[in-house]
């Protein structure tokens, strides 16, 4: 079932196949609202207690999973792998995979959301799989519609996604040795935990001296507001490590009001007010922050075949520069199938775009560690 339905699925498309994509232009958000929040109270799992991170059946990947159950294990065909065996371990976190407007926390073994989030790992977790031993959890993540309403239900369901999140983490570094060097990934509900777990777990702490590098993308964040509170500075150039990558991917002309709406006059990780003149952008492409680079500089771009089942990857497709803090990838897209979001939002490709350049960036970041 996983090979045939590849990665490249997210809820806001469903949406659209149901809806149809005019009648998305005319209601916008307001018809996904009706389609994905939940209408009902919010209410604790009907098993509150904290998943057993010791159990293998709660990683979509771990490294004892072997290849055919371990989804960040791909690689498109003609990959090299630099090492068999890893010297450093990664914590992923997957995106919102459920979509249900039954209840606002997925069950942590719902059978759609797994299959979708173990899709987003093995497009999105699988770059960092040739220097890294991927870990990546199930958890009870807050619905789509979650993220749709400023509703109180919704604070709780996020809240209590991370706390699954944080157990994941913790008994990640029970299992990883004390002195191994850790990457953290995460993609869109993924990142805004990750941003949390970076502030309440690592800054401040012996940890911070052991992580590479932190990939927060598709979530913004201020270089004022949130990072002096998340334990690591922010990437400057593509030499520094141990410091925090962000990106959110958009064609032009780049519409993103729906990004800066709700994040502009929020209050950040500080305790400060957020601007969108502060939105954190590294460039994939160059590892630097608020450059640009032409399309030569890609290493590789993920391209889906038209069934889904698998993906190839072309090098010299798409070029990427920072622009008011998004990363805009010109008017002239590659063609990756009908999955970009209205606006021109690439969300759903932020790592496929740029695979291959994630890949190299965190190599090299990990090469150029010192560790504690």
């Amino acid at each position: 079932m996983l090979a045939r339905r590849f990665l490249f699925l997210v809820a806001a498309l469903i949406v659209l196949a149901i809806a149809g994509a005019f009648a998305y232009r005319l209601l916008g958000t307001q018809l996904m609202r009706a389609a994905l929040v939940p209408s009902v109270a919010f209410a604790p799992s009907r098993d509150p207690s904290l998943p057993d991170y010791r159990k293998a059946e709660l990683w979509i990947a771990r490294p004892d999973l072997p290849r055919g159950r371990n989804p960040a294990l791909w690689a498109p065909a003609g990959t090299v792998f630099r090492a068999k065996n890893p010297s450093a371990s990664l914590f992923f976190i997957h995106p919102t995979s459920y979509l249900s407007r039954a209840r606002w926390n997925a069950p942590v073994d719902d059978p759609e959301s797994s299959l979708r989030a173990a899709l987003f790992v093995r497009s999105q977790a699988s770059a960092f799989n040739d220097i890294a031993s991927i870990w990546a959890p199930r958890y009870r993540q807050a619905t789509f519609g979650a993220f749709l309403t400023g509703r109180r239900d919704a604070e709780l369901a996020l809240d209590f996604a991370y706390k699954d999140v944080r157990a994941a983490f913790d008994q990640f570094l029970k299992d990883t040795p004390a002195d191994q060097q850790i990457l953290l990934a995460a993609h869109s509900q993924g990142s805004l935990h990750l941003a949390r777990l970076l502030r309440e777990r690592v800054a401040g702490t012996p940890l911070a001296r052991r992580i590479a590098a932190a990939y927060v993308v598709g979530w913004p964040l201020s270089t004022v507001a949130d990072i002096p509170a998340m334990g690591l500075p922010a990437c400057r150039t593509a030499e520094q490590s141990g410091c925090i990558l962000s990106w959110q991917s958009f064609g032009e002309p780049a519409e993103t009001g729906a990004v800066t709406k709700v994040y502009d006059d929020s209050t950040g990780h500080t305790g400060a007010t957020r601007r969108r003149e502060d939105l954190l952008c590294v460039n994939p492409l160059t590892g630097n922050a608020d450059d640009g680079a032409s399309a030569g500089a890609n290493l590789g771009t993920l391209f889906p075949r038209a069934d889904l089942s698998d993906a190839t990857i072309v090098a010299g497709r798409v070029g990427a520069r920072c622009e008011g803090g998004f990363l805009l990838i010109g008017n002239e897209p590659p063609p990756l199938g009908p999955y970009v979001l209205p606006g021109n939002n690439y969300h759903v490709f932020d790592y496929a775009l740029f695979w291959a350049n994630v890949r190299a960036d965190a190599a090299r970041r990990l090469a150029t560690f010192a560790g504690p």
